[in-house]
């Protein structure tokens, strides 16, 4: 059957099962189906395995002229369109390959603007499509709702800032949706859990020129969308060179072009939780990518300096921001195969001025010796002196010879912070420069467009051990399913001062992680991060170089990603694949589990499996763990077991 062929008979199937007012597209795999509703209003229902999910939800978009789309709406013509192709990811966060397979319906309307719904095997999504001419427009109001037919479980990441802006580091809390009043939001993604065991993570992609949507509880089934309003004027507070306070704002929340795309209303949908761990929806709904040139852009490891505060031993110099310490994670770095080191706050003369290093480093000399080891070098950098000054201060990193930025402490969602993160994107990729962002946002797809994009932070991450209890094995076994659904987090992993449950304390100096070792470990193949830190001490790696080693051998991008076993909160397990070789990561929250994993996703042949887990005395010291090396077969059944708050990797290469 031709392509034409195919199309028509998609197109029979829609309208021979419709009223004249109701659409359906269903997804390829026949699951998942969305029903377009268009009468007063248009709405849209979704639904799996003929499950109803979502009942009526309106859609509408309300203009600064008075108009609104999706009034008394007018259908003037449709279109469909069945995709089939694969998807090659410059930087492959979970595959390098990725099926783009979705049905499609585009509803052109009257007054100039288009509706587009997409129904992928993994989820559904839609978008408003506006042809207003080259004028600028002012959006008063977008109307999200997502009206859950049931009374769902839902992990609200809580905020209570009344101007919408947020470092996006809440902790993601297990609710009822009647739970949430309308006083009370969240920002996405959203995990949300049907009675009937669906899971579905709501959130955004190609997230342009435009602000991000936040979701507000109604006491009910529904959820309902709001936005920052532009901000015309915002002032640093006193004694602050980061913390700003909006002074002014616009009764409008995008000014934006007539003729445009929105951002994709998105909704990641699986049958079970680890269906979840290896959707790539947002990535899929995104532009794809803009750059010519992209061989320069390399993933990779990363020894960081804030999160133990410089605090090396064992050496003949005093430890701190100074080119002997810088020389210290640099030669850490060539020791174990790291591609970078970052110089985080501190290194400059004062956080605003960029230009101009701290008079104890001498950056040249770093970057020359740094250059000399093949470690690149990466600056931090606060997000408005940047803004400030962005050709100027990305010119004189390529002149000192830096690999990439770290941008901090954007703390906002608004039109403006967004249209900032593209204009770094495409200034830093203009520069060769990798970027990483931080106190952002979620992923919204802006890494597929730019792929020197190659970290973002937005999590409550293993930094804030250093001031509080929260980061838990709970939670590290929440966010697959929650905020790394979106992307990849620069959750910060590799702890060498590890506790179990109740022998935490807090130390800013020498912070410590709850789990074990090997829970830490297990980041390393757990958690999507293509520029993955080694948060802890260099001093203190150096001290385990047998573990050090084994760490640093795990890739920052994959081929391939299976998810084995995966239950929101309590535990994880996957398989990634590079190459030839293939390595396992499992987490467990303060039960401790064992699985039975069959390898039948390896490929044919014997394999050399080197396992790092939990050691026989673990319960009594966290950092106990035993690395055994023995041979498997493609198709064997591999005993994986954790001990309370631990972990599980396995390196599997193919044997000689």
């Amino acid at each position: 059957m031709n392509k034409l062929v195919k199309l028509m008979a998609l197109s029979l199937i829609m309208y021979f099962n419709t009223s004249a007012k109701d659409y359906i597209i269903m997804s390829p795999n026949k699951k998942n189906m969305i029903k377009i509703s268009v009468d007063k209003k248009i709405s849209w229902s979704v639904f799996r395995n003929n499950q109803s999910l979502i009942a009526n939800s309106p859609m509408s978009m309300s203009l600064g002229n008075g108009q609104k789309l999706g009034a008394s709406p007018e259908v003037l013509k449709t279109e469909m369109k069945k995709i089939d192709r694969i998807i090659t990811a410059i930087v492959p966060v979970r595959n390098k390959y990725i099926p783009e397979v979705y049905n499609e319906i585009i509803m052109m309307m009257k007054g100039n603007y288009s509706l587009e719904f997409r129904a992928y095997n993994d989820g559904v999504a839609y978008r408003f499509v506006t042809a207003f001419g080259k004028q600028f427009i002012d959006i008063k109001d977008e109307e999200v709702t997502f009206n859950f037919s049931n009374d769902c479980q839902v992990y609200l990441p809580k905020e209570d800032n009344p101007e919408l802006q947020s470092h996006y580091e809440a902790e993601f809390q297990p609710l009822n949706l009647k739970d949430i009043s309308s006083k009370t939001y969240g920002y996405l993604p959203l995990y949300i859990s049907s009675p009937t065991g669906v899971k579905m993570v709501v959130t955004e992609s190609d997230l342009e020129d435009y602000p991000n949507l936040f979701l507000f509880g109604t006491g009910n089934n529904i959820l309902k969308g709001k936005f920052p309003k532009v901000i015309l004027k915002s002032k640093i507070k006193d004694n602050s060179d980061r913390n700003e306070e909006v002074v002014e704002k616009a009764d409008y929340h995008a000014k934006t072009m007539g003729n445009r795309t929105f951002p994709w209303r998105a909704i990641v949908i699986g049958s079970s939780d680890k269906e979840l761990l290896e959707s790539e929806l947002v990535y899929k709904l995104a532009k794809p990518n803009v750059l010519k040139e992209t061989a320069w852009i390399k993933p990779g490891k990363v020894a960081w300096d804030w999160w133990n505060d410089n605090n090396i031993y064992g050496v003949n110099f005093k430890s701190g921001i100074n080119t002997d310490t810088y020389k210290y994670y640099i030669d850490f770095a060539s020791d174990y195969g790291l591609e970078y080191i970052i110089l985080d706050e501190g290194w400059s003369r004062t956080t605003t001025d960029l230009m101009e290093p701290n008079p104890q480093l001498d950056l040249q000399e770093l970057v020359r010796y740094a250059t000399r080891k093949k470690v690149g070098v990466i600056l931090w950098a606060l997000w408005k002196p940047l803004d400030q000054n962005m050709e100027g201060i990305l010119d004189q990193y390529v002149k000192w010879g830096i690999k990439g930025v770290k941008v901090d402490f954007m703390a906002r969602a608004d039109q403006y912070m967004v249209n900032f993160y593209k204009r770094v994107a495409e200034a830093t990729a203009r520069h060769k420069l990798l970027l990483d962002l931080h106190g952002a946002y979620k992923p919204v797809g802006l890494n597929r467009q730019y792929p020197n994009v190659v970290n973002y932070e937005g999590v409550k991450g293993m930094e804030q051990n250093k001031w509080e209890a929260s980061v838990t094995p709970v939670h590290n076994t929440t966010l697959p399913f929650t905020r790394m659904v979106a992307g990849p987090m620069d959750f910060t992993p590799g702890a060498m001062l590890n506790s179990n449950k109740d022998e935490f304390h807090i130390n800013f100096h020498s912070p410590m992680s709850r789990g074990t070792r090997a829970h830490q470990a297990a980041m390393y193949v757990v958690y999507d991060s293509p520029l993955q830190m080694l948060c802890d001490n260099p001093s203190n790696y150096r001290a385990e170089p047998i573990y050090t080693r084994y760490i640093s051998r795990f890739p920052t991008v994959w081929d391939k990603t299976i998810a084995l076993e995966g239950k929101i909160g309590e535990y994880v397990v996957v398989a990634r694949k590079k190459g030839k070789s293939w390595y396992l990561g499992g987490m467990t929250d303060w039960t401790a589990r064992t699985f039975q994993v069959p390898l039948d996703f390896l490929d044919k042949g014997k394999y050399k499996i080197e396992i790092l887990k939990d050691g026989i005395n673990v319960d009594k010291h966290a950092a106990d763990y035993r690395i055994t090396v023995s041979n498997v077969n493609s198709g064997e059944v591999l005993s994986l077991d954790m001990a309370a708050g631990g972990g599980y990797t396995a390196i599997l290469t193919l044997a000689n």
